[in-house]
Protein backbone atom coordinates (compact mmCIF):
# COMPACT_ATOMS: atom_id res chain seq x y z
CA UNK A 1 0.00 0.00 0.00
CA UNK A 2 1.61 3.36 -0.83
CA UNK A 3 1.89 5.98 1.68
CA UNK A 4 0.40 9.36 1.62
CA UNK A 5 2.50 12.65 1.67
CA UNK A 6 2.01 15.91 1.48
CA UNK A 7 4.28 18.00 -0.75
CA UNK A 8 4.90 21.52 -0.47
CA UNK A 9 7.28 22.75 -3.54
CA UNK A 10 7.53 25.98 -2.40
CA UNK A 11 8.56 28.92 -4.40
CA UNK A 12 11.48 30.23 -6.26
CA UNK A 13 13.90 26.87 -7.48
CA UNK A 14 11.74 25.14 -4.76
CA UNK A 15 9.04 23.32 -7.56
CA UNK A 16 12.38 21.88 -9.45
CA UNK A 17 13.99 20.78 -6.92
CA UNK A 18 11.03 19.08 -5.10
CA UNK A 19 10.45 17.62 -8.63
CA UNK A 20 14.31 15.71 -8.71
CA UNK A 21 13.57 14.54 -5.11
CA UNK A 22 10.35 13.28 -6.24
CA UNK A 23 12.03 11.27 -9.14
CA UNK A 24 15.31 9.85 -6.83
CA UNK A 25 12.55 8.56 -4.40
CA UNK A 26 10.51 7.00 -7.17
CA UNK A 27 13.73 5.49 -8.55
CA UNK A 28 14.72 4.14 -5.45
CA UNK A 29 11.52 2.44 -5.20
CA UNK A 30 9.82 4.14 -2.53
CA UNK A 31 5.80 3.96 -3.10
CA UNK A 32 4.21 7.52 -1.99
CA UNK A 33 1.62 9.02 -2.91
CA UNK A 34 1.66 12.72 -3.53
CA UNK A 35 -0.54 15.57 -1.96
CA UNK A 36 0.58 18.25 -3.65
CA UNK A 37 -0.30 21.52 -1.70
CA UNK A 38 0.38 25.34 -1.72
CA UNK A 39 2.23 27.17 1.03
CA UNK A 40 4.31 30.51 0.61
CA UNK A 41 4.24 32.71 -2.22
CA UNK A 42 2.71 30.75 -4.31
CA UNK A 43 -0.48 30.12 -2.03
CA UNK A 44 -0.46 33.92 -1.34
CA UNK A 45 -1.06 34.58 -5.26
CA UNK A 46 -3.80 31.60 -5.65
CA UNK A 47 -5.44 32.32 -1.70
CA UNK A 48 -4.14 35.52 -0.12
CA UNK A 49 -2.79 33.36 2.19
CA UNK A 50 0.95 32.29 2.93
CA UNK A 51 -0.74 28.86 4.39
CA UNK A 52 -4.01 27.95 3.69
CA UNK A 53 -5.99 25.73 5.74
CA UNK A 54 -6.08 23.01 3.37
CA UNK A 55 -2.29 22.85 3.51
CA UNK A 56 -2.70 22.53 7.31
CA UNK A 57 -5.58 19.95 6.98
CA UNK A 58 -3.17 18.07 4.55
CA UNK A 59 -0.49 18.11 6.93
CA UNK A 60 -2.52 16.63 9.70
CA UNK A 61 -3.99 14.14 7.77
CA UNK A 62 -0.81 12.72 6.32
CA UNK A 63 1.70 13.72 9.72
CA UNK A 64 3.94 13.32 7.08
CA UNK A 65 5.51 16.32 5.03
CA UNK A 66 8.73 17.37 2.36
CA UNK A 67 8.89 20.93 1.93
CA UNK A 68 10.79 23.33 -0.75
CA UNK A 69 12.21 26.46 0.06
CA UNK A 70 9.96 29.33 0.59
CA UNK A 71 10.11 32.76 0.49
CA UNK A 72 10.05 35.35 3.66
CA UNK A 73 9.78 39.23 3.20
CA UNK A 74 11.80 40.72 5.28
CA UNK A 75 11.23 43.28 7.76
CA UNK A 76 7.23 43.32 6.10
CA UNK A 77 4.77 41.09 4.60
CA UNK A 78 3.91 38.17 6.36
CA UNK A 79 5.43 36.06 8.61
CA UNK A 80 7.67 32.94 8.12
CA UNK A 81 5.62 30.10 7.12
CA UNK A 82 7.91 28.27 8.77
CA UNK A 83 7.76 29.46 12.06
CA UNK A 84 3.90 29.12 11.51
CA UNK A 85 4.31 25.21 10.82
CA UNK A 86 6.23 24.78 13.85
CA UNK A 87 3.56 26.60 16.02
CA UNK A 88 0.87 24.79 14.13
CA UNK A 89 1.48 21.50 15.14
CA UNK A 90 4.16 21.99 17.95
CA UNK A 91 7.25 20.65 16.07
CA UNK A 92 9.57 21.25 18.57
CA UNK A 93 12.36 18.82 17.56
CA UNK A 94 14.72 20.80 14.36
CA UNK A 95 17.12 18.42 13.52
CA UNK A 96 19.91 19.52 11.08
CA UNK A 97 22.64 17.46 10.16
CA UNK A 98 26.00 18.47 9.15
CA UNK A 99 27.92 15.92 6.97
CA UNK A 100 31.69 15.84 4.91
CA UNK A 101 30.89 14.18 1.41
CA UNK A 102 34.09 13.40 -0.71
CA UNK A 103 34.74 15.72 -3.88
CA UNK A 104 33.18 18.92 -2.58
CA UNK A 105 35.68 21.71 -3.45
CA UNK A 106 34.87 24.13 -0.09
CA UNK A 107 35.21 22.21 2.54
CA UNK A 108 38.19 21.94 4.93
CA UNK A 109 37.62 19.32 7.46
CA UNK A 110 37.15 15.43 6.86
CA UNK A 111 34.72 13.18 8.03
CA UNK A 112 32.47 15.81 9.59
CA UNK A 113 29.06 13.81 10.96
CA UNK A 114 26.74 15.64 13.35
CA UNK A 115 23.45 16.05 14.17
CA UNK A 116 22.44 19.05 16.03
CA UNK A 117 19.00 19.61 17.65
CA UNK A 118 17.65 22.95 18.43
CA UNK A 119 14.38 23.63 20.86
CA UNK A 120 12.03 25.01 18.33
CA UNK A 121 9.72 26.55 19.56
CA UNK A 122 10.51 28.60 23.13
CA UNK A 123 13.26 31.29 23.99
CA UNK A 124 13.70 34.36 22.13
CA UNK A 125 11.61 32.93 18.60
CA UNK A 126 8.38 32.69 20.43
CA UNK A 127 7.09 36.45 19.16
CA UNK A 128 6.83 37.58 22.71
CA UNK A 129 8.32 41.55 21.38
CA UNK A 130 7.78 44.95 21.90
CA UNK A 131 8.43 48.33 22.02
CA UNK A 132 8.88 49.77 25.60
CA UNK A 133 8.44 53.51 24.85
CA UNK A 134 6.22 55.55 22.65
CA UNK A 135 8.60 56.89 20.61
CA UNK A 136 9.78 53.34 19.29
CA UNK A 137 13.26 54.40 20.23
CA UNK A 138 13.79 51.12 22.40
CA UNK A 139 12.33 47.53 22.25
CA UNK A 140 12.41 44.39 24.24
CA UNK A 141 12.04 40.24 23.55
CA UNK A 142 11.38 38.53 25.85
CA UNK A 143 12.99 34.47 26.33
CA UNK A 144 11.16 31.46 27.87
CA UNK A 145 12.43 28.69 28.66
CA UNK A 146 10.59 25.57 30.49
CA UNK A 147 11.69 22.42 32.17
CA UNK A 148 8.90 20.77 30.08
CA UNK A 149 10.42 22.03 26.62
CA UNK A 150 13.97 21.44 27.83
CA UNK A 151 13.23 17.78 28.82
CA UNK A 152 11.42 16.78 25.24
CA UNK A 153 14.18 18.54 23.21
CA UNK A 154 16.50 16.88 25.10
CA UNK A 155 15.24 13.26 25.69
CA UNK A 156 14.71 13.28 22.01
CA UNK A 157 18.76 13.50 21.55
CA UNK A 158 19.20 11.24 23.33
CA UNK A 159 16.93 8.31 22.21
CA UNK A 160 18.71 9.42 18.76
CA UNK A 161 22.01 9.01 20.17
CA UNK A 162 21.21 5.42 21.50
CA UNK A 163 19.14 4.42 18.13
CA UNK A 164 21.90 5.67 15.55
CA UNK A 165 24.58 4.50 18.20
CA UNK A 166 25.75 8.31 18.62
CA UNK A 167 28.58 7.93 21.19
CA UNK A 168 28.37 11.91 22.88
CA UNK A 169 26.11 14.55 23.74
CA UNK A 170 27.24 18.20 23.69
CA UNK A 171 24.76 20.52 25.66
CA UNK A 172 24.85 24.25 24.69
CA UNK A 173 23.92 26.81 26.68
CA UNK A 174 25.07 30.47 28.14
CA UNK A 175 24.49 29.29 32.05
CA UNK A 176 27.19 31.06 33.40
CA UNK A 177 25.33 34.36 32.48
CA UNK A 178 21.64 33.57 31.40
CA UNK A 179 21.83 31.67 35.25
CA UNK A 180 18.00 30.90 35.09
CA UNK A 181 17.12 30.01 31.48
CA UNK A 182 20.17 28.93 30.47
CA UNK A 183 20.50 27.41 33.83
CA UNK A 184 17.45 25.48 33.61
CA UNK A 185 18.22 24.00 30.67
CA UNK A 186 21.25 22.75 31.28
CA UNK A 187 19.99 21.26 34.75
CA UNK A 188 17.30 19.00 32.99
CA UNK A 189 20.02 17.86 30.75
CA UNK A 190 22.43 16.91 33.42
CA UNK A 191 19.51 15.10 34.94
CA UNK A 192 18.26 13.62 31.67
CA UNK A 193 21.67 12.49 30.52
CA UNK A 194 21.66 10.37 33.96
CA UNK A 195 19.28 7.76 31.90
CA UNK A 196 21.82 6.97 29.08
CA UNK A 197 24.89 6.31 31.13
CA UNK A 198 26.39 4.39 27.36
CA UNK A 199 26.44 8.24 26.28
CA UNK A 200 28.98 10.46 26.75
CA UNK A 201 27.61 14.01 28.52
CA UNK A 202 29.40 17.05 27.23
CA UNK A 203 28.36 20.57 28.12
CA UNK A 204 29.74 23.60 26.11
CA UNK A 205 29.78 27.54 26.92
CA UNK A 206 27.81 28.86 23.54
CA UNK A 207 30.42 31.14 22.30
CA UNK A 208 33.28 28.57 23.34
CA UNK A 209 31.23 26.31 21.42
CA UNK A 210 31.31 27.83 18.27
CA UNK A 211 35.09 28.67 18.57
CA UNK A 212 35.21 24.55 19.23
CA UNK A 213 33.43 23.99 15.92
CA UNK A 214 35.56 25.76 13.87
CA UNK A 215 38.81 24.67 15.21
CA UNK A 216 38.08 20.78 16.27
CA UNK A 217 34.64 19.89 14.73
CA UNK A 218 35.54 16.38 14.85
CA UNK A 219 35.35 16.42 17.98
CA UNK A 220 31.22 16.40 18.58
CA UNK A 221 28.58 13.90 17.65
CA UNK A 222 25.44 14.71 19.00
CA UNK A 223 24.78 18.54 19.70
CA UNK A 224 21.37 19.79 21.49
CA UNK A 225 20.66 23.71 22.55
CA UNK A 226 18.27 25.85 22.83
CA UNK A 227 16.26 28.17 19.92
CA UNK A 228 18.51 30.87 18.96
CA UNK A 229 21.93 29.09 20.01
CA UNK A 230 21.01 26.02 17.51
CA UNK A 231 19.47 28.34 14.96
CA UNK A 232 23.33 30.02 14.93
CA UNK A 233 25.01 26.69 15.14
CA UNK A 234 23.47 24.78 12.56
CA UNK A 235 24.20 27.59 10.14
CA UNK A 236 27.61 27.86 11.36
CA UNK A 237 27.87 23.61 11.13
CA UNK A 238 26.51 24.09 6.84
CA UNK A 239 29.56 26.42 6.53
CA UNK A 240 31.91 23.87 7.76
CA UNK A 241 30.66 21.46 5.59
CA UNK A 242 29.78 22.76 2.13
CA UNK A 243 27.18 25.30 2.86
CA UNK A 244 23.07 25.43 2.58
CA UNK A 245 23.19 23.43 -0.30
CA UNK A 246 24.22 20.61 1.43
CA UNK A 247 21.74 20.98 4.82
CA UNK A 248 18.96 19.19 4.70
CA UNK A 249 16.70 19.97 8.09
CA UNK A 250 13.90 18.24 9.86
CA UNK A 251 11.00 20.05 11.87
CA UNK A 252 9.44 16.97 14.10
CA UNK A 253 6.72 17.38 16.93
CA UNK A 254 5.40 14.27 18.92
CA UNK A 255 3.20 12.76 15.92
CA UNK A 256 3.85 14.57 12.66
CA UNK A 257 7.45 15.84 10.55
CA UNK A 258 8.04 18.30 8.00
CA UNK A 259 11.55 17.81 6.05
CA UNK A 260 12.82 20.45 4.30
CA UNK A 261 15.93 22.07 2.25
CA UNK A 262 17.06 24.84 4.73
CA UNK A 263 18.71 27.22 2.01
CA UNK A 264 16.20 30.12 0.84
CA UNK A 265 14.06 29.73 -2.06
CA UNK A 266 17.02 31.47 -4.69
CA UNK A 267 14.54 33.24 -7.13
CA UNK A 268 17.34 34.57 -9.19
CA UNK A 269 18.06 31.31 -10.68
CA UNK A 270 14.36 30.23 -10.62
CA UNK A 271 13.76 27.89 -13.73
CA UNK A 272 17.54 27.74 -15.02
CA UNK A 273 17.82 24.60 -14.34
CA UNK A 274 20.70 24.97 -12.60
CA UNK A 275 19.73 24.86 -8.64
CA UNK A 276 21.17 21.98 -6.44
CA UNK A 277 18.72 19.81 -5.14
CA UNK A 278 20.76 17.75 -2.39
CA UNK A 279 19.71 19.30 0.33
CA UNK A 280 16.03 18.44 -0.17
CA UNK A 281 17.42 14.87 -1.69
CA UNK A 282 18.94 15.12 1.80
CA UNK A 283 15.79 15.62 3.99
CA UNK A 284 14.04 12.92 1.66
CA UNK A 285 16.67 10.61 3.33
CA UNK A 286 15.79 11.81 6.22
CA UNK A 287 12.22 11.63 6.01
CA UNK A 288 12.45 8.27 5.12
CA UNK A 289 14.38 6.97 8.07
CA UNK A 290 11.50 8.58 9.81
CA UNK A 291 9.16 6.14 8.61
CA UNK A 292 11.53 3.28 8.65
CA UNK A 293 12.79 3.08 4.94
CA UNK A 294 15.87 2.75 5.84
CA UNK A 295 17.62 1.23 2.88
CA UNK A 296 16.02 2.96 0.87
CA UNK A 297 17.56 6.06 2.34
CA UNK A 298 21.27 4.51 2.49
CA UNK A 299 20.81 3.77 -0.63
CA UNK A 300 19.55 7.22 -2.10
CA UNK A 301 22.29 8.91 0.58
CA UNK A 302 25.04 6.72 -0.98
CA UNK A 303 23.75 7.75 -4.70
CA UNK A 304 24.44 10.88 -4.28
CA UNK A 305 27.40 10.80 -2.34
CA UNK A 306 29.16 8.64 -5.29
CA UNK A 307 27.90 11.89 -7.63
CA UNK A 308 29.22 14.54 -5.84
CA UNK A 309 32.68 12.36 -4.99
CA UNK A 310 33.19 11.90 -8.78
CA UNK A 311 32.34 15.62 -8.95
CA UNK A 312 32.26 15.95 -13.01
CA UNK A 313 28.46 15.30 -13.07
CA UNK A 314 27.03 17.93 -10.44
CA UNK A 315 25.76 21.29 -10.55
CA UNK A 316 27.71 24.27 -10.63
CA UNK A 317 28.15 25.37 -6.92
CA UNK A 318 29.53 21.73 -6.43
CA UNK A 319 32.53 22.17 -9.42
CA UNK A 320 31.88 25.59 -10.78
CA UNK A 321 34.84 24.29 -13.55
CA UNK A 322 33.37 21.24 -14.96
CA UNK A 323 29.27 21.25 -13.98
CA UNK A 324 25.71 19.96 -15.24
CA UNK A 325 22.05 21.10 -15.05
CA UNK A 326 19.31 20.26 -12.34
CA UNK A 327 18.00 17.53 -14.57
CA UNK A 328 21.26 15.79 -15.41
CA UNK A 329 22.61 15.63 -11.76
CA UNK A 330 19.40 14.18 -11.05
CA UNK A 331 19.72 11.54 -13.95
CA UNK A 332 23.42 10.95 -12.90
CA UNK A 333 21.39 10.03 -9.38
CA UNK A 334 19.47 7.98 -10.76
CA UNK A 335 22.44 6.02 -13.03
CA UNK A 336 23.90 5.29 -9.26
CA UNK A 337 20.24 4.04 -8.11
CA UNK A 338 20.83 1.29 -10.61
CA UNK A 339 24.68 0.09 -9.92
CA UNK A 340 23.79 0.04 -6.10
CA UNK A 341 20.06 -1.60 -5.77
Amino acid sequence: MNRIITLIPGDGIGPEISKVAVRVLEHAGVKINWEIMDAGLTALDKYKDPLPQETIESIERNKVALKGPLTTPIGKGFRSVNVALRKEFELYVNQRPAKTYKGLKNIHYDNINLMIFRENLEEFYAGIEHYIDSSHSAAETIGIITKKGSERIIKYAYEYARKFNRKKVTVVHKANILKYTGGLFLDVAKAISKDYPEIIFDEKIVDNMAMQMVMSPNQFDVIVTTNLFGDILSDLASGLVGGLGMSPGANIGDDIGIFEAVHGSAPDIAGLDIANPSAIILASVMMLEYIGEFQAAINIEKALSNVIEKGDVVTKDLNPENYVSTGKFADEICRELDKIQ
